[in-house]
């Protein structure tokens, strides 16, 4: 499916349906002919009403903001997608910023049509091939043009790394193990002449001492990858960012195995890694003003004769040993090598981690929000505050003295878990903290996806499973931060 702006009037535009945003009630007059009486703001039906015989679907939207915005687009697709129909056209909805709200609009149209049907027999797949948006503006405001057509040009390319993260997430462990991702990265790589790959396998990971690593793959059939993506711009580098995403392409829970209907669906536990890999294809195409890289560790967290136990102690790649009393706070151990390898290697101006975490900052924010975390209270608030047009939900999770004391261990530096049932989310970030060095503190973030990165039903933009968590909202926070130094905004 296409979106595309079309400088034309709606109704001189020919189409085969057309959708209608009501955004102030005081307007409905233009609208009585279609639906009358029918008191659309009272409406306690799901905000739709849909008139098939005069080719028009009518969505509610409260305001003009981005998410409001994306989440009508995908209403109104989701609720006409299966008709016989090849076109849509809709007038032009303008908010504050005019790039920003034609980006929402067609991402809500592109990321709604999104779906992962291969292992279906029967797929049923939608005829609509393009979206034709009006320069028209509904309430007869001027429509900068070029900025409306950066907007849907930005869309394309965001939601397309976004299902490409979809894809990876939602692709069964049987096909999609660390060789797997490993081999869809260098696919990644040979695709654009401006990114590159590295793999490491488990012969290098031992030589660097990534023990703990290591001890999480030890009872898999299928050996770790360390990857290593790297796009370079075009254009002078503003700043280097790596991003370093946790890559389970199963969770198990090892020997302390979780219960069967928690099992179900850690496929997704490869989210963090996934995303780093839209991330990477989202600035090539987009061609951000920065260096970034991605460390993908990618492993599986089985049971086994070999595998490692609770009581083991780990002596990391930093050299902090770690006690491990929880073989399913597996991630953590392989951020901690990973993220330890990043800095070290690489030396990054802004280094951010991804990672479907702990089930802990599910029950705290939800399945809709990802939790920022960090020691830079600036750097967490300029993140959520940049990426917020995203439309991905963020809530920022302060670190504190108290807690840092319930990860202590009586025979290693750290344990892998908490003494405590609470604060379960900050009590992670604080492990991750701990392999941080202290050059890097002020410059690194922790987001834990594990509430949005898989949802089981559908929600906004997001069909159910997948959702590409963290891809739009660092595309975003980039091009933010890429578009104020332009500006002189440094």
């Amino acid at each position: 499916m296409f979106v595309e702006l079309i400088d034309k009037k709606v109704a001189d535009i020919a189409a085969d349906y057309e959708i209608i945003f009501i955004v102030d009630k005081d307007l409905g007059h233009r609208f009585v002919d279609d639906f009358a009486e029918f008191d659309f703001y009272s409406y306690k039906g799901d905000k739709i009403l849909n008139l098939p015989s005069k080719r028009k679907i009518y969505v509610g939207i409260k305001d003009l903001n981005p998410n409001s915005l994306r989440n009508a687009s995908a209403s109104a697709l989701n609720a006409i997608k299966d008709l016989n129909i090849n076109s849509i056209k809709i007038a032009s909805y303008n908010g504050d910023c005019t790039k920003i709200s034609f980006e929402a609009i067609a991402e809500g149209f592109l990321l709604a049509n999104y779906k992962f049907d291969r292992y279906k027999s029967e797929k049923k797949d939608s005829k609509i091939e393009k979206i034709l948006i009006s320069t028209e503006d509904y309430n007869s405001k001027k429509i900068a043009i070029n900025e409306a057509q950066i907007g849907i040009d930005h869309a394309h390319i965001i939601a397309e790394a976004t299902n490409f993260s979809r894809d990876i997430v939602n692709e069964i462990p049987e096909i999609y193990t660390p060789e797997k991702m490993a081999q869809d990265a260098k696919n990644l790589s040979l695709s654009y002449l401006n990114i590159e790959c590295v793999i490491h396998d488990e012969n290098y990971l031992k030589s660097q001492n990534m023990n703990a690593f290591l001890a999480v793959n030890r009872a898999s059939v299928h050996p770790p990858r360390l990857i290593h993506l790297k796009y370079t711009p075009k254009q002078k580098s503003i700043k280097k960012v790596v991003f370093v995403g946790k890559g389970l392409t199963y969770d198990s829970g090892g020997l302390s195995l979780k219960p069967a209907d928690y099992m179900v669906t850690m496929k997704s536990d490869k989210s963090g890694a996934a995303a780093a890999m839209g991330i990477i294809m989202g600035a090539a195409k987009m061609e951000l003003p920065f260096e970034i890289h991605a460390v993908l560790g990618a492993t599986e967290n089985m049971i086994g004769g070999d595998a490692y136990k609770p009581d083991d102690v780990l002596i990391t790649r930093s050299g902090v040993t770690v006690e491990v009393k929880n073989t399913d706070a597996e991630g953590r151990l392989v951020l901690a090598d990973c993220l330890d390898w990043a800095q070290s290697e690489l030396e990054p101006e802004l280094l951010i981690d991804m990672a479907t975490l702990t089930g802990a900052c599910v029950v705290g924010l939800g399945e809709y929000t990802s939790g920022v975390m960090g020691n830079n209270y600036e750097l967490q608030s300029e993140f959520k505050n940049l990426a917020s047009k995203s439309g991905e939900y963020l809530t920022i999770l302060e670190f504190n003295e108290h807690l840092k004391e319930l990860i202590k261990s009586d025979i290693a530096d750290i344990s892998n878990i908490s003494s405590s049932r609470y604060g379960g989310a900050i009590t992670a970030g604080i492990f991750l903290d701990k392999f941080i060095k202290d050059e890097y503190k002020d410059k690194w973030l922790h987001l834990d996806i594990a509430g949005p990165a898989y949802v089981s039903k559908a929600w906004g933009c997001n069909p159910a499973g997948a959702s590409g968590a963290g891809v739009r909202a660092c595309l975003y926070y980039l091009a933010k931060v890429a578009r104020n130094y332009e500006k002189g905004e440094k």
